[in-house]
């Protein structure tokens, strides 16, 4: 089993690109069966089968990651910025003005 790398956030960057991999893959797989279906091999007619069930689990897998993904960049944006994923200026503002006051009375 290859290693996942992590980023400075300890999310594994590359099993996405691994689960996209496997998504084309079987995308592959069932166009070669759709072609035999076409050519009138009835036996890859299973084939396609399986293919579609494939490419329908691969699919939901992909989804799945990028929405992880995308939920622990919110997370991580989060820190930096409010709710809606925008800067609050005016609430950075005000902090600055009361670690100056403090600053002042120290």
């Amino acid at each position: 089993m290859q290693d996942n790398k992590m980023n400075e956030a300890g999310v594994p960057v590359d099993l996405l690109d691994q689960t996209e991999a496997l998504y084309r893959d079987v995308a592959e797989e069932l166009a070669q069966a759709l072609q035999g279906v076409r050519r009138g091999d009835i036996s890859e007619a299973k084939a396609a089968v399986q293919a579609v069930k494939d490419l329908r689990t691969a699919f939901h897998l992909v989804m799945e990651e990028r929405s992880r993904v995308e939920k622990l960049r919110r997370q991580l944006a989060g820190v930096a910025a409010g709710r809606d994923g925008a800067l609050d200026f005016d609430a950075a503002r005000a902090e600055i003005g009361r670690r100056l006051a403090r600053l002042r009375d120290a």
